[in-house]
């Protein structure tokens, strides 16, 4: 999936994967505030004449199918029109989230089915649903209720990743399988964080595992975060196999009534915007009455914002949250970090190649082929010259 504004930009990075794939989805249903500073997703949804562009030239250049996933309008027929245009313009598979763009975080809402249905009604080619998918009944309900021939699931299958086997295994199990996954395919230590909080949700909500909950938070490696799963398997597995009676510490409210117990993978249903912002009034009643103040060690008043760097700092000290300086280039007059698979030069990958393509060597670590490029050619050389 690509997201992007500039047609030969997004063609260019077209023709880098098109070997490498079986279509190439452009992401036209991004509602967040990073589409938003970046002009892509559903931000562009009004700019038809350029995303008409943008879908054609793919379309045209492009080796493999191009498909979009888009947002519904308020207007069930500006929807139908915008779905149809994209598909004259050469989209040859359309993924509908029947939400407009202003329906996420607390105003997600449900989304509209009977939207993807008439959007299914009236184009031809194949159609994807999203929205509403948080078990694989949904997604059998789904299909039958709007024509679609397939559906898509984002939060449902964060929070459950077996989603759509039908099943709903226990957290630990799914964590410690994405874990050993990460051991052959590496992963920014923030895109792991973000997977373990989503899997481990409800467990992370009660109070009593607020502890664990910052050392989830606080984990910089895949030794700590396997830490962290066990942990919490070891203190719930006794409740899982009946060794123990589990009682929920918090109010039944707080959880919302979850009719598995928390350890178990299953959907997050979000409270009513009216509720979320009752809470929001509530919240700011409170900080109008019971104003906090924060010191320091010498007893200056600070801000809440300077009191959580300040404690981080302390953390750090304490070495919970180690801080290695990584290895710098060797190239004396750079200040880029060292490719950490550049075992041979040691250097930056812009410095590494500059060495490479001077001196004619290889960095299997870079992916810089200098020595054996200049060989083939040799030897093909060779070979037409012998021929």
């Amino acid at each position: 999936m690509f997201c992007g504004n500039d047609p030969q930009t997004l063609l260019a990075a077209g023709l880098l994967a098109q070997d490498h794939c079986d279509a190439i989805d452009i992401n036209l249903g991004c509602p967040q505030s990073i589409a938003s500073r970046g002009h892509y997703g559903a931000f562009l949804q009004d700019e038809w004449e350029l995303l008409d562009k943008i879908v054609s030239t793919l379309h045209r250049e492009l080796s493999v199918p191009v498909t979009c996933k888009i947002r519904v309008f308020e207007s069930l027929e500006k929807t139908i029109k915008y779905a149809q245009m994209l598909e004259k313009a050469g989209a040859q598979l359309l993924t509908v989230h029947g939400r407009t763009r202003e329906q996420k975080g607390a105003n997600t809402g449900l989304a509209n089915w009977e939207y993807i249905k008439a959007v299914r009604d009236n184009v031809k080619v194949p159609m994807f649903a999203n929205g509403n998918i948080q078990c694989l009944e949904d997604a059998y309900r789904c299909i039958e209720a709007t024509g679609v021939q397939g559906v898509m699931s984002a939060e449902g299958h964060l929070y459950n990743p077996a989603i759509f086997d039908g099943v709903n295994p226990v957290s630990w199990d799914m964590a410690l399988e994405y874990l050993d996954i990460l051991e052959e395919y590496p992963a920014p230590n923030g895109y792991i964080r973000g997977h373990l909080f989503k899997i481990f949700h409800h467990l992370l909500q009660i109070k009593e595992n607020l502890e664990i909950r910052m050392e989830l938070a606080e984990a910089n490696d895949l030794k700590e975060f396997r830490s962290v799963v066990v942990k919490l398997k070891e203190k719930y597995q006794k409740f899982h196999d009946g060794i123990e009676i589990w009682k929920n510490p918090d109010s039944l409210e707080e959880t919302y009534d979850l009719k598995l117990p928390p350890w178990i993978c299953q959907p997050y249903v979000r409270p009513p915007y009216s509720e979320h912002l009752q809470k929001l009034a509530e919240a700011q009643k409170r900080s109008e009455t019971e104003k906090r103040e924060y010191f320091d060690e010498d007893g200056n008043q600070i801000s809440r914002k300077k009191l959580k760097k300040l404690e981080k700092k302390q953390r750090r000290k304490a070495g919970k949250i180690p801080q290695e300086k990584p290895p710098t280039c060797s190239n004396e007059t750079c200040n880029n970090l060292m490719g950490t698979k550049c075992e041979v030069n040691k250097l930056c990958r812009a410095c590494c190649k500059e060495k490479c393509g001077n001196e004619g060597l290889d960095c299997p670590g870079h992916k810089i082929f200098i020595a054996t490029n200049r060989e083939t050619k040799r030897a093909k050389l060779d070979l037409e010259n012998t021929e």
